[in-house]
């Protein structure tokens, strides 16, 4: 693995098992929330993690720290392997990869004030000797993310949804981590709030020299704060490449559907564009498609998508994998558009 590789996975699977029931109480059947992802995380970057509600973003969130077991691949972190890690070494890797939770009305204890919640990982840690050192800490950390240390003494109940948040990433920030996981980060709060709390975010992830996930549904949040960005379908990474070239030419036809759904901000542009609109339900992680899992709502669908499930491959800009058939497969019916890449529709 690459030294400016912080966090990778490699065949990565959580699987759940789902219904089942009787006097032995076997499952009927496995979810697979996340099914055979690879993916690198580069230090020092912020990768935007976009998909569907039920994809399995936040899922493979959690498995990269550990938070869920894995149940099949591999996850390392700054070159150790993370599914091998006794309690101290889990203990010392949290640390370093802290983590934004999407909900900051229910992640922050009522009961606790500012200061105990935001101090509790220098304790935890022993980060701080003394009380007078974390409270001194605790300052720093609420001034960093743009809020007076006065409030210190006050309770959740206090504060904006906003203030909230800025609350919860100074309580992941304490332990002085590497590695930040925001999962659905701004999903919770007014749309007023959300482009502050994102411009926080990128402005900490260069202050600091963090590698951010910004796992989001929202493209166009993902797309304002990422370096790079990972789409996700069904369990499995479908596409990754630069923002720039991810958001302007996307490869893979669930992302160019993704895409068209996000407003343009001029009123005579977004009259004129086409939608793409998926016909549709999403499969049921418990029952995936054989071959592509996108082929039954894919416009594209033709030979090989029903049996071969893509690899993520080259396609695009420099940097850029797609795991689609559009790709590499000769006498594909494929051309290329300012739109993105375009076939001529199955007429199944």
């Amino acid at each position: 693995m690459s030294d400016d590789v912080l966090v990778s996975a490699r065949g990565l699977e959580v699987h759940f098992p789902v219904g089942g029931g009787g006097l032995r109480g076997k499952a009927a059947g496995v979810l697979r929330a996340v099914d055979g992802v690879d993916l690198d995380i580069l230090r020092g970057e912020a990768l935007g993690l976009v998909g569907e509600s039920g994809c399995g973003k936040s899922t493979l969130g959690n498995a990269l720290l550990r938070l869920v077991p894995p149940t099949g691949g591999t996850v390392t972190f700054d070159g150790t392997d993370v599914t091998s890690l006794d309690r101290r070494g889990l203990k010392e890797m949290r640390r370093r990869a802290g983590m934004v939770f999407q909900d900051p009305f229910a992640s922050l204890d009522p009961r606790r004030t500012v200061a105990q919640t935001v101090s509790e990982p220098l304790e935890v840690h022993g980060l701080r000797s003394g009380r007078q050192e974390r409270a001194a800490r605790v300052g720093e950390l609420l001034e960093l993310v743009g809020l007076d240390p006065v409030v210190a003494g006050r309770y959740p109940h206090e504060f904006s949804g906003g203030q909230r948040q800025r609350v919860g990433i100074a309580r992941a920030l304490a332990g002085e981590p590497d590695f930040l996981v925001c999962d659905e980060a701004i999903a919770s709060l007014d749309v007023s709030v959300q482009a502050q709390v994102l411009n926080l975010l990128r402005r900490l992830q260069r202050q600091l020299g963090l590698t951010l996930l910004f796992i989001s549904h929202d493209l166009s949040a993902v797309r304002h704060i990422s370096d790079r960005i990972a789409v996700m379908y069904l369990g499995r990474v479908v596409e990754v490449g630069p923002a720039a070239a991810v958001g302007s030419d996307p490869q893979m036809p669930y992302t160019q559907a993704l895409l068209s759904a996000v407003p343009v901000p001029h009123p005579a542009q977004e009259r004129a564009r086409q939608r793409i609109v998926l016909t549709g339900d999403v499969p049921s992680p418990s029952a995936v498609p054989s071959g592509c899992r996108f082929r039954t709502r894919c416009p594209y669908v033709f030979g090989p998508c029903d049996d071969v499930d893509p690899a993520l491959q080259p396609a695009g800009a420099p940097g850029q994998l797609a795991a689609c058939h559009l790709h590499g497969v000769v006498g594909t019916p494929v051309t290329k558009t300012p739109e993105g890449v375009t076939a001529e529709p199955s007429s199944r």
